[in-house]
């Protein structure tokens, strides 16, 4: 039996919907009818193949919305050399699982490491699947939406054009044709290096944050028809800009906002499940130490060293510390003193 997956490289090329698009339920196609809800289509080694394993791995084939649909229902609109393929991988997949558990891998340490890592993987994933769904709702995403639009109102916007150029006395000999009135489009048109120039350097409305801060902060300090006092420096080089129009950011509707608004919510209640779940279990951490318990009496705190002698407390006191000649040890020459009578 030989495995030809041309078919299905062409099925899995086809953009989205372009499948539906090919078969039409109204046209019957030749492949037979099949009664039952999970149908046996083919026996490997005894064993059966049913549908739902056909179905399973047309999984990563069939675009979106044709995996929902009921399994004859679906095999009716297959054309057949689509269905026949299908079956054909089914049974192949089967025939070689088959093989490598005659062959004794399902034995096999490394294997089996892999087979639990993959079924864990998949337990994690319909657990965070199913609770995370649980949570982000219709209802969930309506209120979140009405909370943030709120926020979002009022946010300024500006129109503006400008003219982009790579030095700053080009710059300026743009501000001073524009204000000297010159069209600043048509000023653009001719003068500006940015692609946009063509359109007489129009940027459309912008919220603050959407440019670098250079350009931001000087846009929006002037008014509608001003033009930047001076030339502005940005890391793209040198611009003078025109404000043509502010307003508050018009707010986008639910329906716009609704897939975007449900992935962050999917990624934060993912994040609040996890949470839950380590907190609520006993995990004892050995690759770090334990954290010292708060109800441990402090150490004492050690005694500091005692302070060293100085330097020269082992000699001996000078017996004629006022002196200046010191040369007998019995009496001094000069002084005529003995270290038993100072004053003699």
């Amino acid at each position: 039996m030989s495995f030809r997956p041309l078919m299905l490289a062409a099925l899995l090329a086809l953009p989205p919907g372009a499948m539906a698009q090919t078969v039409s339920p109204q046209v019957p196609t030749a492949q037979p009818p099949v009664t039952g809800e999970d149908p046996i289509l083919a026996r490997v080694e005894g064993e059966p193949v049913r549908l739902s394993d056909v179905l399973a791995t047309a999984q990563d084939v069939l675009p979106p919305e044709m995996r929902g649909m009921p399994g004859p229902m679906l095999l009716q609109m297959l054309p057949p050399e689509i269905a026949r393929q299908l079956v054909d991988r089914t049974i192949t997949e089967r025939v070689l699982t088959a093989a490598a558990r005659s062959a004794g891998l399902d034995k096999d340490a490394e294997i089996q490491r892999r087979i639990r890592r993959a079924s864990d993987q998949e337990l994690q994933q319909a657990f965070l699947t199913r609770e995370v769904n649980a949570a982000v709702t219709d209802a969930a995403l309506r209120a979140r939406y009405d909370q943030e639009s709120g926020r979002r109102q009022g946010e300024e916007e500006v129109h503006a054009r400008h003219i982009l150029v790579p030095t700053e006395a080009e710059a300026k000999a743009a501000l001073a044709e524009v204000t000297g009135g010159a069209d600043f489009a048509e000023a653009a048109k001719r003068l500006s290096k940015d692609p946009g120039g063509r359109d007489g350097g129009d940027l459309g409305f912008f919220k603050r944050a959407d440019m670098v801060p250079e350009f931001a902060e000087a846009a929006f300090a002037l008014r509608p028809g001003q033009v930047s006092p001076a030339p502005v420096r940005s890391p793209f080089g040198w611009h003078v800009i025109k404000v043509e129009e502010r307003r508050s950011a018009p707010v986008a509707s639910f329906e716009d906002s609704r897939q975007q608004l449900r992935q962050k919510m999917l990624e934060e209640q993912v994040e609040v499940v996890v949470a839950r779940v380590r907190t609520a279990a006993k995990v004892e951490r050995l690759d770090q130490p334990a954290p010292r318990c708060s109800t441990m009496p402090p150490r004492r705190p050690r005694r500091p060293p005692a302070a060293p002698p100085p330097r020269n407390a082992a000699r001996k006191p000078d017996p004629w510390p006022d002196c200046p000649s010191r040369r007998s040890p019995s009496r001094c020459r000069r002084c005529r003193r003995s270290p038993a009578s100072p004053s003699a």
